[in-house]
């Protein structure tokens, strides 16, 4: 069901590769409230995925840009708003890549250059799009950013290795960028810590069906959806947000919350000794 609330609004949708991305699902909802976007990815992503068929339906342009190249992202801003016809009201930041996961190195066995690359993709270029965007005034007063993050930026989870690193400062940027944002242009700068979600991205995750099974377990109403994060963010860019800035936001079924529950307990108690050496020593992974 539509309600209008992004009626006459623009945005930049970065990082919808397939349906199976979170921020297909968004670009999607955005168009159903009544908003016109433009789509950017980058070049490989543009060409091996399906980003030019969701731009069609939508009846989206499609920017090919590499979000961590500042003048790819000037290019971004400054077709947006010619497309769209003025100053943007709401971006996505919707971006991770990890080569160290990809090339299966374990925490404790970085690639320093991979890690660089890692960071760079994944957090700092949601301060180039920042700043790029104030230094251009792309975004209309009383904007909205909001950027994905995941709940590995406070807690330890096995496989997701650097990526929680990155996620970590892809927050603490949402407040530093946030804050002087939100004081001299009055836009508003969030991100969503979103359930375990099988994107094309999170299935090379190392263990991803297990965790999205445990989380699944613990949280009390489940694991959001790619479509219920979707509705989360149309909300954050509507004007019934307009005073939220500056905050991680958990949309995971309460899975934050949560100490242990009954079922993870359960269960836990039942595959204890599938972790024990001949010893009956306890294996830590």
């Amino acid at each position: 069901m539509a309600y209008n609330l992004l009626k006459g609004k623009r945005g930049i949708i970065f990082g919808a590769l397939n349906e199976m991305s979170i921020a297909w699902k968004v670009a999607e909802r955005a168009v159903e409230e009544g908003a016109i976007i433009t789509l950017s990815n980058t070049a490989v992503a543009v060409r091996m995925g399906e980003v030019s068929t969701l731009g069609k339906k939508l009846s989206a342009e499609v920017i090919p840009a590499d979000a961590s190249n500042v003048e790819d992202l000037e290019m971004v801003f400054s077709q947006s708003m010619e497309i769209l016809g003025g100053k943007i009201d709401f971006v996505l930041h919707s971006i991770g890549m990890s080569p160290n996961v990809r090339k299966k190195r374990n925490y404790d066995n970085l690639d320093y250059d991979l890690l660089d690359k890692t960071l760079d993709i994944s957090a700092v270029s949601f301060h180039k799009m920042m700043q790029v965007a104030k230094k251009m005034d792309a975004i209309e007063e009383g904007g909205s950013i909001v950027a994905l993050s995941y709940v590995a930026a406070q807690r330890t989870f096995v496989g997701y290795n650097d990526m929680a690193d990155a996620k970590s400062l892809l927050e603490s940027i949402a407040r530093s960028f946030g804050y002087i944002y939100g004081r001299e242009k009055g836009v508003r700068v969030n991100t969503i810590s979103q359930s375990p979600t099988l994107t094309t991205a999170g299935s090379g995750v190392k263990g991803m069906e297990n965790l999205l099974d445990f989380s699944e377990k613990m949280s009390p109403i489940g694991n959001a959806s790619a479509d219920d994060c979707a509705d989360y963010c149309i909300v954050m860019f509507s004007d019934l947000t307009r005073k939220v800035t500056m905050q991680n936001l958990f949309n995971d079924g309460g899975f934050s919350s949560m100490g242990m529950s009954l079922r993870a307990m359960d269960q836990y108690s039942k595959s204890l000794d599938e972790y024990k050496d001949e010893n009956g020593n306890l294996i830590y992974g």
